[in-house]
């Protein structure tokens, strides 16, 4: 699992970036722009890019071969230039320059977000992949956790230095994947003879099983984006709590998330990854229910804690899922159409749930919340396996998945 840590830097690094992003870039637009519609259109950016630009970075990088891997040239030019461009933010001289380096950064992690991504499955074997994807995840979470802790700290410091702190841990990042992970030699395919170079289609990766999967995927990404995007006015308005105590809420969800990201991974290995994701989605069903009925902080932070560990049963497991229905090929297609369809939930998702709360109040959050994981554990429940099975024990290998 030593390789999993390693690739996890990857990850931590995205995970702090955009955490910081989030978190700040807000106030610098709210220097120049007094429409919180507009303000929210621009931090919306990375959504548009990853509709178009990662399904096709993925599915690009599944063609490459080069002396450096298949996925390493997109993070060795991505990564750098994401940095460059993360540093320049907070010196921006006005909005058209602040637009653009939002923009160009944007599309410089959109360049490496999905080969990076994909090198897990690349590098750990089918087995071992919910396990990995746990401890990526986990550091993805530690890596959002410090940027809110120490990232504070650093803007009330000076606006320039959280910045400049994500660009450094980007290069340092990009530093220990590129010595310590060669996909050359980690990665048999790249060096298997008789591999084709050809694209692969996309059209040919969408059979029934993947089709009820990236359906259930849009389904309950529309459901926790819209949550957690509107659930701190949620808190206030329905709810009658402080600002700071509805913010301070969804560190429960948050920390719960990261503390169960790792169990599980190996949870997911030991019973099966569709057993976790329906536990998951039930679970998730279930919380989102039953919150309208909910005035108690203290009931609802253990209700947002318990979200926390059924929505690790989901996405910790629901990205080796849907790798596993396809061949080692199509990875990086796969990868991006993961990004796809969890892009256009949450484009979709706040603005149709916010109209929604105008017209019929805010306890229809959870309500259409609840439905959406509904729709997601119909389509999990259409799925049929052909025999992927719980390992007898840790050392034993998981049968093969759906295909």
């Amino acid at each position: 699992m030593k390789k999993s840590w390693l690739l996890g830097f990857g990850f931590f690094s995205i995970s702090m970036t955009w955490a910081l992003y989030n978190a700040f870039v807000p106030y610098f637009l709210e220097d120049y722009l007094s429409s919180v519609a507009l303000i929210a259109f621009f931090m919306t950016l990375d959504n548009y890019f990853a509709l178009f630009l990662q399904p096709w970075v993925g599915n690009l990088s599944d063609a490459t071969r080069t002396r450096f891997g298949r996925r390493m040239p997109f993070l060795l030019l991505g990564m750098p230039l994401a940095a460059v461009f993360t540093a320049l933010i907070p010196f921006h001289t006005g909005l058209l320059t602040l637009i653009l380096f939002m923009m160009l950064m944007n599309l410089a992690m959109s360049l490496y977000r999905s080969p990076t991504v994909a090198l897990m499955p690349d590098v750990m074997p089918e087995r071992e992949r919910t396990k990995a994807n746990g401890v990526i995840n986990f550091m993805g979470g530690v890596g959002a956790i410090l940027a809110f802790g120490a990232g504070s700290v650093l803007y009330e410091a000076n606006e320039i230095y959280p910045f400049i702190a994500a660009a450094a841990i980007t290069l340092i990042s990009l530093l220990i994947l590129s010595t310590r992970i060669q996909e050359n030699r980690d990665v048999p395919s790249i060096s298997t003879p008789d591999k084709s170079l050809r694209r692969v289609s996309f059209k040919g990766q969408l059979d029934r099983t993947t089709v009820l999967l990236l359906c259930a995927i849009f389904f309950w990404f529309v459901a926790y984006q819209g949550v957690e995007t509107l659930f701190t006015l949620y808190g206030k308005n329905h709810v009658g709590l402080t600002e700071g105590e509805a913010s301070f809420s969804l560190l429960f969800f948050s920390l719960f998330f990261v503390l169960f990201a790792i169990p599980s991974g190996w949870l997911g290995k030991r019973f099966g990854k569709k057993r976790m994701i329906l536990t998951g989605v039930l679970g998730l069903m279930a919380v989102f229910a039953v919150m309208p009925f909910i005035h108690s902080l203290l009931l609802l932070r253990l209700l947002l804690a318990a979200g926390g560990i059924f929505w690790a049963c989901i996405n910790i497991n629901s990205y080796p899922f849907i790798i596993s229905t396809g061949s080692e090929e199509s990875i990086g297609t796969r990868t991006g159409l993961y990004y796809l369809v969890s892009s256009m939930a949450a484009i979709a998702s706040p603005p149709l749930l916010g109209q929604m709360i105008d017209w019929l109040g805010y306890p229809v959050l959870f309500i259409a919340a609840s439905i959406s994981m509904l729709a997601a554990l119909l389509c999990m429940a259409a799925i049929q396996e052909r025999g992927e099975k719980p390992s007898a024990g840790l050392g034993n290998p998981a049968a093969p998945s759906v295909k």
